[in-house]
């Protein structure tokens, strides 16, 4: 699972042990060479479905890590793209690492949870990878603010993977993993917030409507299909409220 330029495991239990945020910053010079980075076949097909709905002006990746989205919004943004991120050590990661040609690209260190920019800045907002790292309670507030930094007719878009059947040995690592985190988080200060299975569908599409989106779901077709004939990977494209319907 990692490569050999990753973590040791010792690095990685002291990140564990350690805040979210200060935790990152530790991670971050190996961070892309581990498995929790997006893959790039998720990236790039988030790309070509993004490329079929655009194109868009401004766009933001949020929680940005080490930029892997930030690339994905340059092939669709005309104008500009920005990273936000509150760890940085990622943030500087990203800057080294992540120049597209263009569009403009700006780095802010800041807390998703409440946004630093003005209204309707954006017309797209990304992210990948990064709800594990907020509880269900926390959804309302999160995309809230994420409506607000939304143009009317603006998206957010985003990557969900159908959740591993109990048979599948993906399915007991993650839920021995938040099994092992909840016990962490029980016994240690400061928490890390990092949970597998809590970002449920159902939830995360009422929570959306709730904040003024209308939601779509769009298959990624290069991942194919399960055996009941379900998607392996959809991409939610949450369009605020006041636009046309996105094509399917």
């Amino acid at each position: 699972m990692f490569s050999p330029e990753g973590p040791s495991l010792r690095e990685l239990a002291v990140q564990a042990l350690s805040s979210v945020e200060h935790g990152y910053d530790l991670l971050a010079p190996k961070f892309d060479h581990t498995p929790f980075r997006t893959p790039e076949s998720v990236l790039d097909a988030c790309a070509s479905a993004l490329a079929r709905t655009g194109p868009f002006d401004a766009g933001l990746d949020l929680a940005c890590g080490t930029g892997a989205g930030v690339d994905v919004l340059a092939r669709v943004c005309r104008r500009s793209v920005t990273g936000i991120d509150f760890s940085a050590g990622m943030l500087d990661v990203a800057r080294r690492t992540v120049r597209p040609p263009e569009p403009a690209v700006s780095w802010v260190r800041g807390d998703v949870r409440a946004l630093p920019f003005a209204p309707g800045a954006f017309d797209l907002v990304v992210s990948y990878g990064a709800f594990g790292h907020f509880l269900p309670r926390e959804l309302p507030g999160l995309f809230a603010q994420v409506h607000s930094v939304l143009r009317p007719g603006g998206s957010f878009a985003f990557p969900v993977l159908a959740p591993p059947r109990p048979t599948s040995p993906a399915y007991w690592m993650l839920l021995g993993f938040d099994l092992v985190m909840r016990v962490r988080n029980a016994v240690w200060r400061p928490p890390f917030v990092m949970y597998y299975r809590s970002f449920r569908l159902a939830d995360v599409r009422r929570e959306l409507r709730r904040a003024g989106f209308t939601v779509h779901l769009h298959t990624l077709p290069e991942f194919g299909h399960r055996d009941d004939n379900s998607p392996r990977a959809r991409m939610i494209v949450a369009v605020r409220e006041g636009s046309r319907p996105l094509p399917a």
